[in-house]
């Protein structure tokens, strides 16, 4: 090999190292001044409250409740705002808030005060904490800088690990989790291969009357089995079982916090959604929330163990931008090796994220390291 050519690879190496990196936290300092005194005083406020556990729990709970739904909004209505951005925001607050409202409310009645329906039953989760740490209050924090980065990050391995009990709850999660990613990435691609034609001609000229009332059925669908699943990453703070006033603190804050989400148009990481190919088309969303709903909904059903929504979309969209490069018969669709680089920059996000989460939690329960060596064989 000559040295022209290492010096190419080698340059397309750092072109796509910062590729990955495009908003950098050199860029965070210099744009986001406002955030990060924000951040800095929550990080104020989680060292002066983390010893008080009846203070410590709430604050943790409402920066869970903002930071966990804001970086996972591009999972579950990340397409439904892509696609209604002609709409108001405070009509597609309504819709989905009311939704979340239903779903919590059903599972606080079905479950004897459980919003998480059951998640938090499984083994290292079943018990509300008595006393806190500093990084577990603090753990939002971390995850609110990577979703201004654009990172989809698993806010479950952010939120969870930082309480598992048991080494084995974490180990649970992240088989499940990568699970989810394997399998999401093959029925999307069993979709899309096996339906490019039908799909071609449903996506043909201007879409009917009929989609638009769908989608917003589909997309609903989605967020409430998406709630059945991800909720737990924001109750995880608090009782076990909440009384009335407490599901009442639970419920509104939620609520007006979609409200300033839905304001803000899902934020800087809706980007990671309006990049990938055709999801403002209703139709398009509509397909990739229905799909995606189906397989939450088997996971949900297969056991009560939490999991990584973030791992279950990523291996959804990557499936489905793979198919699409292969079919697409207009020529007119995203290069493979482009759709490849996008799906690799996603995937780093979710590693990176992962990392942290690992890192936190380890610095909390020590014992989960070993945990993790002998889960991968190495110890």
């Amino acid at each position: 090999m000559g040295k022209k050519e290492k010096s190419r690879k080698k340059n397309g190496l750092v072109t796509y190292v910062e590729s990955l990196f495009s908003t950098s936290f050199i860029d965070l300092i210099r744009g986001e001044r406002r955030f990060l005194i924000l951040i800095g005083l929550f990080f104020l406020i989680a060292g002066a409250t983390y010893e008080t556990p009846h203070i410590a729990m709430w604050i943790g709970f409402f920066f869970a409740a903002y930071s966990a739904i804001a970086n996972d909004s591009i999972q579950t209505i990340g397409t439904f705002l892509a696609s209604n951005a002609d709409k108001k925001w405070w009509i597609l607050w309504l819709w989905i808030g009311g939704i979340f409202l239903v779903t919590v409310t059903y599972s606080w009645f079905t479950y004897s005060g459980d919003v998480t329906y059951e998640r938090l039953t499984s083994r290292g989760f079943e018990e509300a904490p008595s006393e806190f740490k500093f990084l577990q209050i603090a753990a939002p924090l971390f995850l609110l800088i990577l979703t201004r980065l654009r990172m989809p990050v698993s806010t479950t391995f952010l939120l969870l690990s930082a309480f598992a009990t048991q080494p084995e709850g974490i180990t649970d999660v992240l088989q499940k989790s990568l699970s989810g990613y394997f399998i999401a990435f093959t029925v999307a691609i069993i979709v899309w291969l096996g339906m490019s034609k039908l799909l071609a001609r449903l996506f043909t000229g201007k879409p009917g009357a009929f989609w638009r009332p769908l989608q917003w059925i589909v997309s609903g669908c989605l967020w409430a089995v998406w709630l059945m699943q991800d909720a737990a990453n924001i109750a995880v703070y608090l009782p076990r079982s909440l009384e009335v006033s407490g599901f009442m603190v639970f419920a509104g804050v939620i609520f007006f916090g979609l409200g300033l989400l839905f304001y803000l148009r899902g934020d800087k990481i809706q980007a990671i959604v309006t990049e990938k190919s055709y999801v403002t088309d209703v139709r398009s969303a509509t397909v990739i929330d229905g799909v995606y709903a189906t397989v939450l909904f088997y996971f949900k059903s297969v056991s009560v163990v939490p999991m990584s929504t973030t791992w279950v979309f990523i291996g959804l969209l990557a499936g489905r931008e793979v198919a699409m490069s292969l079919t697409d018969p207009t020529g007119k669709g995203r290069h493979i090796s482009r759709s490849l680089k996008l799906i690799a920059k996603d995937a780093s996000y979710a590693l990176i994220g992962l990392v942290i989460s690992i890192i936190i939690a380890i610095a909390i329960n020590p014992f989960i390291w070993d945990e993790l060596l002998r889960y991968f064989g190495l110890n």
